[in-house]
């Protein structure tokens, strides 16, 4: 009897030495994933920013699927069940709820708190008013496949309505992942088309990632080239790669064209940018939801040295340059010029947002680097004036000048929601609702 309990016992510890191995892994994760979340809490950053995930706990059984799915690191384990531990890496991948094997997660727009604007857009991703179409991040879509999929959906519903022979037959504005497949799709049709885009550069928001970040996580099919079958992909590679497939296929985009108005004119559009008029049947937004940069509006704000985004933090070594902005871009931008040998780096922040916004590890290293001398950070500040050498900020009803060289504004940017309006598009705030369908 005892030879055969002891048989039993040699065979079931195995068994028991891997559940105990396995409950300590799992007990520690969770530990883990609780900090983040009572940082996350503690921080105030509770908010997701975008398309976020919500679970359902009484369908979730904490498989961890959706945590090893997420290239975000956005959710934890806490208590068996998943949760969104920092909601302010969250950009709306979506990769969680394809991974959840019991459909316990939901994307949803905005929350009970905080609306986000979505236009009213129809299955054929014509809105509400006749030839004018959204495609990609505008419409709330922000994931790189569902933008080059719609498209490419929106110019296959473009081509059934032509212009006449006085007008272009669709004018495509943007040229991130939605704008590039729509102007492959446009002249694989055979269409008459303009594509411009307001950056210097194609990309649309990926071209705003911080260098070397997962861009994309499932494969994707373009009008002409065919299926691009990666699940992971850089920034970079990306980049190179819409580069690459534009130049083969003759894909002429205007950059640096901002379009400014869109007028009614008979059965079709005149569209007005920075740099021509053009007469069109039909307009396809294919614009991010960064919007417009938001300027701050003072005297000098003209001038050559003011940018809106860092492209190169190498450019500024040895300057004087000022950051303004309370958000996770401005942080990386003051990182990465104040890591340039001899630069002096200064931080402007409304309140004290770039101290409680950016993520936890940009917050670390600004404290980090000011505690070393490497940049300074003014809190409650304003600027007033942009000088040729100079910068003028204003804390606390006092005015401080400081050298300058350079001014860097991350100051987020401004939809064209009024825009829409005016042109009668219909546009709905969403308050913690699903994706539409």
């Amino acid at each position: 009897m005892s030879h055969s309990y002891l048989t039993t016992l040699l065979y079931l510890l195995p068994l028991i030495l891997a559940l105990v191995l396995y409950y300590r892994r799992h007990s520690k994760k969770e530990t883990q994933f609780s900090a983040r979340l009572a940082e996350t809490v503690k921080s105030g950053i509770t908010e997701p920013l975008t398309l976020h995930p919500v679970i359902d706990t009484n369908k979730c059984i904490g498989s961890g699927a959706c945590v090893r799915a997420c290239p975000e690191h956005s959710l934890g384990i806490v208590r068996g069940k998943a949760v969104l531990v920092q909601p302010d890496h969250c950009i709306g991948h979506g990769a969680c709820e394809a991974a959840c094997p019991v459909e316990a997660i939901q994307l949803v727009f905005g929350t009970e708190k905080r609306g986000i604007d979505i236009p009213l857009v129809k299955p054929n991703f014509e809105t509400n008013v006749s030839g004018i179409y959204i495609a990609g991040e505008l419409g709330g879509m922000g994931l790189i496949r569902k933008g080059v999929d719609q498209g490419a959906r929106a110019i296959g519903s473009i081509r059934k309505h032509k212009g006449s022979a006085n007008e272009l037959d669709v004018v495509i504005v943007g040229a991130g992942p939605a704008g590039i497949s729509a102007s492959l799709a446009a002249k694989e049709a055979g269409l008459r088309f303009v594509t411009v885009e307001q950056e210097d550069s194609l990309g649309g928001s990926i071209f705003h990632y911080p260098r070397r970040k997962l861009a994309m996580t499932a494969p994707m099919t373009l009008p002409i080239v065919g299926k691009f079958n990666k699940f992971e992909i850089s920034k970079e590679e990306l980049l190179t790669f819409w580069s690459r497939i534009t130049r083969d296929n003759g894909i002429k985009i205007n950059f640096t064209e901002r379009m400014e108005v869109i007028t009614k004119m008979g059965s079709g559009f005149v569209v007005k940018t920075s740099k021509d008029s053009y007469k069109t049947k039909n307009v396809l937004l294919a614009i991010g939801r960064r919007g417009t940069p938001r300027k701050l509006g003072v005297p000098g704000e003209e001038q050559p040295k003011v940018v809106y985004r860092l492209i190169d933090a190498e450019q500024y070594r040895g300057m004087y340059v000022l950051v303004v902005g309370g958000g996770d871009s401005a942080a990386e931008a003051a990182l990465a010029i104040a890591a340039e040998q001899g630069t002096i780096v200064s931080v402007s922040s409304r309140g004290d947002d770039i101290l409680t916004r950016p993520k936890e590890k940009n917050r670390m290293r600004l404290k980090e680097f000011a505690t070393q001398g490497k940049l300074k950070v003014f809190l409650n500040t304003s600027v007033k004036q942009i000088g040729k050498d100079t910068v003028t900020i204003e804390q606390d009803g006092k005015s401080c000048s400081l050298k300058n060289d350079a001014v860097i504004v991350c100051a987020g940017g401004t939809l064209p929601t009024p825009m829409l309006k005016e042109i009668g598009v219909m546009v709905d705030t969403y308050y913690g609702r699903a994706v539409p369908k």
